[in-house]
């Protein structure tokens, strides 16, 4: 027999290999040992000697976990381990499974031993041994066999306490695994285990930050079904963020739930319907909710009329914005500062800057200081505005009840440079070290940025340089700002260079990075680079994000190779990525400049089944592709759906549909849908004037008389004709017999410079010829001549 003996604080246990430790037939331990429960303290105490025996046991169950957590943690598991515990302990108990479980840390470990014990012990484990081993997968985020664990707990009758579940959502939210987190909630659903309330409050709190609403809906329904009561928190959470993503019918659903479940609004929801819904562009929908909280006996709070006073501004309805202003102002001792503040800002953005200096002023005779925020308000709409001079002037009043701080230098610093003042943004950036503030690496990206965008290398190299690493390192935008604007002004070498240099520094280029230099090297003609520069990404395991894909597929078809954009939309589909509208809208771009303009519609009907929502771009790449493809019924509806959507056309879209409409010889319409251009004030480009010409001179020689009236408005309305517009013309006019017309305008086209066709000339000089104009048709003749030879010439070098 064997006998192990430890020796702890005087007290000799002894262990016998074929026997159970003297603890197994002891008390029955909670889970946090904390000691045994009140019943069995009080059957213990009525016994002599009761707290020494449960002293003893309490410390023979810790020697034995130790012994076996020693064990465990000697080496890897296999034959000789299992041969080591079943020495120690033959048939393990609960309370020692339970206590090697909490202290354990590989999970992988604690699974064999947790399966080695059950078969030893002969039964299975109890609910307190599961969730110990739930709460190790917890703490060490491996859930590999979390399925298979809450399976065998379901098969058992009993699920995951309150705590663990908890625990586990918890740890998966701290690791920011939210997905994760949600699938975990779902594997206990799909095995009939009922969460904890407090896991799906957590989660859903959790999935409101990173804004995935449909997750949240998902778990707020679930809990519904489980009979949990949902309160008005929950629901201001959820109304939040789907009033934030601009799904109003999603936001209003949940509120008629809210009635529904016999809940009241508080103050917080109406605050919280007014902010989103105003800032989702809902501006009535907001005043709804302002006007209907007082119709419920509740008063609006700061916080009330500062929203509302932020959407009426943000809504350039200025005017509503004041009233309610006054209206909270009105019998308020104290001024609400953040009202003011919100308000200065609306007559800052709407360029009342006298109205906003009167707001500063009436704070001021309140009693109210004027805080920095006030006055960052003012310099920063001074700065959009471009009214550099008056900011300086601003900034030194300010000095006066501010102290400026780091953003207050930092709109100053902005304002100059995008006014491409930089010795007083160097000016500026000594004036902020007197001040015992020193510029952050926001500071010098603002410079940068702005320097590079004003075409500023220089400078911006300089600042760049001169960056004291120590104290303000360049972090990644400080790289892209700088990688971005060698790049688009061509110094795409220069550029790749300091990418390399921002790898030799420890950081690894994101997509963003990668995206310019694809981009600017396309854009500079080098695609092999472009490729290289794509494939040196893939190679350093940065994952591409959908603006890159998007913007090399744009490039791709740019430079001409179709099959090659065609397989990058692939692409974009087995990186993850749902293609979005732009995609579908370079894809379709591409294909009708190759030549595949059909594919049009076929695209447009998948592109709408996946939920797309289309801007202005978009329509007007679809339609002019209809056009191309002969669909101009189907181009012609969508001009009228943009326009219900919000969309106004533009004049892409107007030339791509009278264009269609010409070409097939419906030109009361295209003059219809010209004149409609023109009463909505599109201004006409000459290549719409040109459709139209085009399509009264060459389709019908009778309406030349309106095709030529249509130039003559076009040049007398300042437009200047191309040389497609003028050669359109001459051939019309000299097809309908008006050679002298024809001529004197084939004079103007030499006159301002503009090619003349060889067919143009043609045409002219056989309706001269008709015309007996014989003086005129040698000009034209020498002209035809001269461009034969040129032509003849340049087709033999």
């Amino acid at each position: 027999m064997m006998t192990t003996i430890f020796r702890k604080k005087g007290i000799i246990v002894r262990y016998s290999s074929n026997c159970c430790p003297i603890f197994a037939f002891g008390l029955k331990f909670s889970s946090s040992w904390n000691g045994p429960s009140d019943r069995d303290s009080t059957a213990a105490s009525s016994v002599d000697g009761g707290n020494d025996e449960r002293i003893l046991q309490l410390d023979g169950l810790r020697q034995g976990v130790n012994s076996v957590c020693q064990i465990l943690e000697s080496g890897p598991w296999g034959p000789s381990m299992e041969n080591a515990l079943s020495v120690f302990n033959k048939a393990p108990q609960t309370e020692l499974v339970i206590g090697v479980l909490k202290r354990l840390k590989d999970v992988n470990v604690a699974l064999k031993y947790f399966r080695w014990s059950e078969t030893k012990g002969n039964q299975a484990h109890c609910p307190e041994a599961y969730n110990s081993l739930l709460m190790l997968m917890g703490r060490s985020k491996n859930y590999d066999n979390l399925e298979q664990i809450l399976e065998e707990m379901s098969l058992a009758g009993f699920g995951p306490s309150p705590n663990t579940c908890i625990e586990l959502v918890a740890s998966c939210i701290k690791s920011q695994k939210l997905r994760q987190a949600f699938d975990l909630i779902q594997s206990m659903r799909k095995f009939k285990i009922r969460p904890a309330f407090s896991a799906y409050t957590t989660l859903i709190g959790a999935l409101s930050s990173v804004h995935e609403p449909d997750l949240m809906l998902t778990l707020f329904n679930q809990m519904q079904e489980l009979g949990y009561e949902v309160n008005v928190h929950l629901f201001t959470t959820l109304i939040r963020v789907f009033a934030k993503e601009g799904r109003i019918d999603a936001a209003l659903s949940l509120l008629d739930d809210l009635k529904s479940n016999a809940l009241n609004a508080d103050i917080v929801l109406y605050n919280v319907c007014i902010d989103c819904f105003g800032k989702a562009g809902k501006v009535d929908m907001a005043w709804k909710f302002f006007h209907e909280m007082k119709a419920h006996g509740l008063m609006p709070d700061d916080v009330t009329y500062t929203s509302m006073i932020g959407v009426l501004c943000k809504a350039n309805r200025l005017d509503e914005a004041v009233e309610v202003f006054e209206q909270m102002d009105l019998n308020k001792k104290v001024p609400c500062a953040y009202a003011y503040n919100t308000m200065i800002m609306g007559y800052g953005s709407a360029g009342k800057f006298q109205e906003a200096y009167n707001l500063l002023e009436r704070q001021k005779l309140k009693g109210s200081i004027p805080s920095v925020i006030a006055y960052n308000c003012i310099l920063t709409c001074l700065g959009k505005k471009g009214m550099v001079d008056e900011g300086l002037r601003i900034f030194e009043e300010m000095k006066k009840d501010a102290t400026p701080n780091l953003s207050t230098y930092n709109i100053l610093i902005d304002m100059l440079c995008r006014a491409g003042k930089l010795q007083s943004v160097l000016e500026i950036r000594d004036s902020m070290k007197e001040a015992g503030l020193f510029p952050n690496v926001l500071t010098l990206n603002i410079m940068i940025d702005r320097l590079c965008k004003a075409q500023k290398l220089d400078e911006a190299w300089s600042l760049f340089e001169g960056m004291d690493h120590k104290v303000c390192t360049p972090n990644a935008f400080t790289f892209c700002s700088l990688i971005d604007g060698l790049g688009r002004n061509g110094k795409v070498d220069d550029a790749y260079r300091l990418c390399e240099q921002m790898l030799d520094s420890g950081r690894v280029p994101g997509a963003i990075v990668y995206t310019s230099l694809i981009r600017n090297f396309f854009k500079c003609g080098r695609n092999d680079d472009g490729h290289k520069v794509y494939k040196e990404m893939v190679h350093m395991g940065v994952s591409p994000d959908l603006t890159l894909l998007n913007t090399y597929m744009d490039c791709v078809f740019k430079s001409g190779d179709t099959e090659k954009g065609r397989s990058l939309f692939e692409e974009i589909k087995a990186q993850g990525f749902t293609p979005d509208v732009r995609s579908y809208s370079i894809l379709i771009h591409g294909l009708i400049k190759a030549g595949f303009a059909r594919e049009t519609y076929e695209l447009f009907y998948t592109m709408k089944e996946q939920g797309c929502v289309l801007d202005t771009l978009a329509y007007n790449t679809v339609i002019d592709g209809l056009c191309k493809s002969g669909k101009v019924n189907k181009a012609y509806q969508l001009l009228e759906e943009m326009k219900v959507k919000g969309h106004p056309p533009t004049v892409v879209t107007y030339g791509s549909v009278i264009d269609g409409l010409a070409k097939i010889d419906r030109l009361d319409e295209a003059y219809m849908l010209f004149e409609d251009a023109k009463s909505k004030g599109v201004e006409l480009n000459v290549v719409v004037y040109s459709s139209l010409i085009d399509g009264f001179g060459l389709a019908k020689a009778g309406n030349i008389t309106e095709a030529n009236g249509l130039f003559e408005r076009f040049k007398s309305n300042g437009g200047m004709p191309d040389a497609a517009c003028y050669n359109t013309m001459i051939e019309g006019l000299s097809i309908s017999n008006m050679a002298t017309e024809a001529y004197s305008l084939f004079e103007e086209t030499r006159l301002k410079g503009c090619n003349i066709y060889t067919k143009t000339c043609v045409v002219l000089l056989d309706a001269l010829h008709k015309a007996d104009c014989l003086e005129q048709a040698a000009i034209v003749g020498a002209v035809l001549r001269e461009t034969a030879k040129s032509q003849h010439a340049s087709r033999s070098l």
